[in-house]
């Protein structure tokens, strides 16, 4: 890195954390270690916390390491400000104003004033580093990471928004690093190549390289137009979009038995916890219904606005052959669970008012809305399932929960 473009970050105090101070940061327990293990896994990487003026890459570790949530990259004031500021609309209030006075810091090259750690990344060649080797492949001098850090989950994928030199974003990294989330990027992938337009579909950043990498699989989407929004009312369902999602832009289609449905069902538990089958095995009497597709993670930090249509990301776990309504179940249920903290009873009975609500205009009457508030927590809890058979092991919010939901709502 030349000099003329290093990041100064004075006034650096002693990392807290006696592990981070006298040990590698990938040995931690908590968010920091699950990141820098599923991207810094090399041997030929040595990270430190701490300036290393000899180090590959830097990161300023916001807002600090005991709750460490976003490493920065500090390749320049232009990149650091970009990395905070870029989407920032899409950003709940109170973490667009925080991320919008420390990237005015980090323009000003004022950074150090946060006090924030620095992680640093020393290396033996140019693709020991994923943003290196992502920006050999596009065909661009250098990309510059920006890093989200989540708690450590065997569900969740490591994400970099990448920049280049002039702070341009030019894309989202996903990465998939166990058999899981690789099979999650695979599939987001292979989807992002064959979603329709027109016809009401919700138009989705397109995909620009799907890739290995040192055993991981890494996918490449474009990134988001500048003038994205916050969507308005997010807990309000987009009935229309997702009925276009789920006819994939044409006309709605002629209700259908649920055997075949049932029997996928059944196949995709063989070897699962009995009651699983005893519960798919009251469904199997259900109504007709209309069958689609559905986006399978309709969720409102998941969509944006832009020049007055919906744009729609994260496609990985859309399938087809589902009845038309899970894309309004799982908004219901995620909701609750994920922004609320509630229990899983709490969140299918949002799923069961939800449907209440707003079945009625995706042509479910009552019994049906009722098959598809069970369907979607059976198709939940297999999902579950087959997550932890792919490395990702149980999470424990849906596991064994549903199962015991199921029980008070399903006859055996």
């Amino acid at each position: 890195m030349n000099e003329s473009t290093r990041v100064s970050v004075p006034g650096q105090r002693a990392p807290s954390d006696p592990l981070a101070a006298t040990g590698d940061p990938r040995q931690r327990q908590d968010g920091l270690g699950w990141v820098t293990r599923a991207l810094f896994d090399d041997p030929g990487v040595t990270l430190t916390i701490g300036d290393d003026p000899a180090a590959a890459a830097r990161w300023a570790v916001i807002p600090s390491l005991a709750d460490a949530r976003f490493l920065l990259p500090l390749a320049s004031r232009r990149v650091t400000a970009a990395s905070l500021l870029a989407y920032n609309a899409l950003r709940p209030p109170k973490v667009r104003a925080g991320r919008a006075a420390v990237g005015s810091l980090a323009r000003a090259g004022l950074l150090g004033l946060t006090r924030a750690p620095i992680l640093s990344a020393r290396t033996r060649g140019p693709g020991d580093l994923l943003a290196s080797f992502l920006a050999d492949r596009l065909g661009v001098p250098r990309l510059h990471a920006a890093i989200g850090i989540r708690p450590p989950d065997p569900h969740h994928k490591p994400t970099l928004q990448l920049f280049d030199d002039r702070g341009r974003p030019r894309g989202y990294a996903k990465i998939g690093w166990n058999d899981g989330t690789r099979a999650m990027v695979r599939a987001e992938a292979a989807t992002l190549g064959e979603l329709p337009s027109g016809g009401g579909f919700p138009p989705a950043p397109r995909l620009i390289l799907h890739t290995r990498w040192r055993g991981r699989e890494v996918a490449v989407i474009e990134p988001m137009p500048r003038t994205v929004r916050r969507i308005r009312r997010p807990d309000r369902p987009r009935v229309e979009a997702m009925l276009a999602v789920a006819r994939r832009g044409g006309p709605a289609t002629g209700p259908r038995p649920v055997a075949d449905l049932v029997e996928t069902w059944r196949r995709r538990a063989e070897g699962a916890d009995p009651r699983i089958h005893a519960f798919i095995d009251a469904l199997a009497t259900g109504p007709e219904l209309e069958f689609g597709d559905w986006h399978g993670d309709w969720v409102p930090w998941n969509m944006a606005r832009h020049r007055g249509r919906l744009l729609v990301w994260d496609w990985e776990n859309r399938s087809t052959g589902v009845p038309v309504g899970f894309d309004l179940a799982h908004q219901a249920f995620q909701t609750a669970l994920s922004t609320r903290g509630r229990p899983a009873a709490d969140c299918a009975a949002a799923v069961d008012e939800a449907l209440r609500a707003y079945g009625p205009e995706l042509g479910l009457d009552p019994p049906r809305q009722r098959f598809v508030a069970d369907g979607y927590l059976v198709e939940l809890w297999l999902r579950t399932y087959e997550l932890s058979g792919g490395g990702a092991g149980w999470n424990p919010k849906l596991h064994p929960a549903l199962l015991d939901v199921l029980a008070t709502r399903l006859p055996r």
